[in-house]
């Protein structure tokens, strides 16, 4: 009895006791992982359920379309497909692997003739695992019949998908192109008003949801949840596309023939409502094919860096008028005009106010005249604008000061961006107010030293226009919902009152004397009112190879009740014909000739009476300073060509004769030896008279009217060769066509 008892029933309790320890932990582990499973990743496997089992077919919005304010399509998304294959399902009938591999080669074969595409890269994707392979998107209507007779002819009927998809189309190509933008091949803007009213224009995709099974079929007769497509909205644009077209024409031939070698920009603005009707940048690009590098960047295209590839492509799509800083030059005279006589400072008409000595002397600073070493000698204020003259400017920035100037600067809106509705706005840059010396003030007060954008310079010059109110710029006049037809209409907005009517009034007056008797004379239009600055401004010292010289010219008209601003900027242009007066102030006068009478402003046919003519003085045999100064006091253009010194050089000839009467503003060429300009007489049928006069003073050739109406015939015939100079009589006839002018 003393030895130890063991019984086999402890040792089963023990077991039991283990198993069930066992037992409990396996439950609370399985309850702890379904309380996981349930509460914290519950709604990520109940997506992830729902994604394995449903079939989401999206159905793609249809983008909406793009309108000038004369109903014109500018951009519009036409039907087109997408091909895609299913890999797998390609394969031969037998399931034989060789006769498998046949056919896929034959279908990239296929592929690669029908779409011009890379065989390789076609064959690669036929013969890949994935279930879906892209082989081509947006393609034509007759690519696509193409592809079905050959599947029809090679009995392919599966693995290969032809899907509806919309491609976006240009109907007018390059006109436009840096304000339009363009589409990606996913139909998302990439620029201009595609980029930035993107959401408006692509809508919102619907779709069809059902049931798959395991094997990732569809299961016939579930129920399908449809939820429709909302399409994009149609946009109607401020811009006209019959004075975008006549911008476009003449902004091309200003850059090319004054051989501008970093292009040019233009902007037509109504100052009333601030809507733009025309914004251009030349060189353009042909919107249907965006990566394509127009014939400016090809140049250097294909020695570029990637990197640099894609930069030159997206400076090609940017717009110069809203994303490019220059400096304004003299046209920002009128800016510092304005805030001068709003403030009481001086007038537009007081003699001797003005002291021009062909530089002004700054501190330890001489700032030349553009006349140099002529000088203006004393002058108002409207005769420092006729004549642009720096000093007089800088006297006049002196007596303003930099406080007033800066506070008028900031009212103008030069110190914000426009909000205009485009992307890639810059804003400007100047130097700091506290920073602003004696020698900053000096040229900023005639537009130098400091950076803007031309959409800035007009809107400025607009609110000059528009009696003083600042009125931001409205490119984008409404949108209209397709699927309700609801239009929602984007209001002109008023930004600010920034100078008083009268003072506006004396600037557009000033403006006017720079056309009539000024450096802006080329600007003019014949039967119009027509004021105008000419502006060119230097590049910055190191700089003059990269930037070289700005000239540019602003127009305003009718100078009474203004309808329109233009504003013309040419980007480099030659060191030897470099003057905004010279380059720019012609081709507006182009622009304006045609733009004025389509916008159905009446023209001034009084213009073309005896009393407003002008009999040529005799100006041989006088020194050609002396003939200059004559001819400009009868009112007329002097043009000559020489190197001599013009004090002791004589006038040998002169083109038209003496006697001859001609309209104020006619061209006189002068001549010191026996070598002619010759130029060629145009085509003048058909012509108003605006037009005609226009077209003939770009010649440098004048006119002599007989009638009214539209020119019936002319004197000369067009494209004879004859002196510069030369007068052309033309006779006008009243025609049904002409009530439109």
């Amino acid at each position: 009895m003393n030895k130890d008892f063991k019984s086999q029933n402890f040792i089963y309790i023990k077991k039991i006791k283990v198993i069930f320890i066992v037992v409990i932990l396996i439950l609370v582990f399985l309850l702890g992982r379904i309380a996981c499973l349930q509460f914290i990743n519950g709604n990520y496997l109940k997506e992830l359920a729902y994604q394995q089992q449903a079939i989401n077919q999206i159905i793609s919005p249809k983008r909406g379309s793009i309108y000038d304010s004369t109903g014109q399509v500018l951009a519009s998304s036409v039907s087109v497909d997408t091909i895609t294959i299913n890999p797998e399902k390609i394969k031969d009938s037998s399931n034989d692997k060789e006769k498998t591999q046949i056919l896929k080669e034959k279908v990239a074969k296929a592929f690669s003739d029908i779409f011009q595409i890379d065989y390789n890269e076609t064959l690669k994707k036929v013969n890949s695992n994935a279930q879906v392979e892209t082989i081509v998107r947006k393609v034509e209507q007759d690519k696509i019949e193409e592809l079905r007779n050959w599947m029809e002819k090679n009995k392919i009927s599966v693995g290969i998908n032809i899907d509806e998809d919309s491609k976006r189309y240009y109907p007018f190509g390059t006109l436009l192109s840096q304000v339009l933008g363009s589409c990606g091949s996913d139909n998302q803007g990439l620029a201009g008003i595609e980029y930035t009213w993107n959401s408006t224009l692509s809508g919102t995709p619907g779709k069809i949801v059902s049931s798959k099974s395991a094997r990732q079929e569809e299961i016939p007769n579930t129920e399908e949840t449809y939820i429709a497509a909302e399409n994009g909205s149609d946009i109607t644009l401020t811009i006209d596309l019959k004075i975008q077209s006549i911008v476009e024409k003449y902004l091309k031939q200003a850059v090319e023939h004054n051989e501008c070698e970093n292009g040019g920009s233009c902007i037509v603005m109504n100052p009333k409502t601030g809507d733009i009707l025309a914004m251009a940048t030349y060189p353009n690009y042909d919107l249907n094919q965006p990566f394509t590098p127009n014939a400016t960047v090809a140049k250097t295209y294909d020695s570029l860096s990637s990197e640099d590839k894609s930069k030159a492509i997206y400076r090609m799509w940017s717009s110069k008028s809203v994303s490019e800083l220059y400096e304004p030059g003299s046209v920002f005279k009128v800016i510092t005009a304005a805030a001068a006589l709003e403030e009481n400072i001086t007038g537009t008409d007081i003699a001797n106010d003005f002291n021009c000595k062909a530089f002004e002397h700054i501190i330890d600073t001489d700032i030349k005249c553009w006349s140099f070493p002529s000088a203006h000698g004393t002058q108002t204020l409207r005769e420092a604008l006729e004549n642009s003259c720096n000093p007089a400017f800088i006297q006049l920035g002196s007596r303003i000061g930099t406080p007033t100037l800066y506070r008028y600067y900031k009212a103008f809106g030069f110190f914000d961006k426009t909000g205009i509705s485009l992307p890639g706005e810059a804003n400007s840059l100047f130097i700091e107010e506290d920073s602003v010396k004696p020698v900053e003030r000096a040229t900023m007060s005639f537009g130098q030293r400091f950076n803007i954008t031309p959409i800035q310079m007009i809107t400025a010059v607009s609110a000059i226009a528009n009696n003083g109110i600042l009125m931001r710029p409205r490119i984008v006049k409404s949108t209209t919902n397709t699927d309700t037809g609801a239009i929602t209409t984007i209001e002109p907005e008023e930004v600010r009152p920034v100078i008083s009517s009268e003072t506006a009034n004396k600037v557009k007056s000033m403006m006017q004397s720079v056309v009539v008797n000024g450096s802006g004379s080329r600007g003019a239009v014949t039967g119009y009112t027509v004021g105008g600055k000419t502006g060119t401004s230097e590049p910055r010292s190191g700089r003059e190879e990269i930037d070289g010289y700005v000239a540019s010219f602003v127009a305003i008209s009718p100078v009474e009740d203004t309808q329109v601003v233009l504003l013309l900027t040419l980007y480099k242009p030659p060191k030897e014909n470099n003057q905004g007066g010279q380059v720019a102030a012609p081709a507006v006068s182009q622009m304006l000739t045609e733009i004025l009478p389509y916008l159905e402003i009446p023209y001034d046919d009084s213009a073309y009476d005896d009393s407003n003519l002008i009999m040529v003085p005799d100006i041989r045999n006088k020194t050609i300073t002396e003939a200059e100064k004559i001819l400009k006091d009868a009112g007329f253009v002097t043009k000559i060509s020489t190197s001599n010194n013009k004090n002791s050089t004589m006038v040998t000839d002169q083109v038209p004769k003496p006697g001859v009467s001609l309209l104020k503003n006619s061209i006189i060429m002068l001549y010191d030896q026996n070598i002619r300009t010759s130029t060629t007489v145009p085509d003048l049928t058909g012509k108003s008279v605006a037009a005609a006069t226009a077209e003939l003073r770009n010649a440098n050739l004048n006119i002599n009217i007989d009638g009214s109406g539209l020119v019936v015939s002319q004197d000369t015939p067009k494209g004879t060769k004859v002196d510069a100079g030369t007068v052309i009589n033309v006779i006008l006839r009243t025609s049904t066509t002409a009530g439109s002018h």
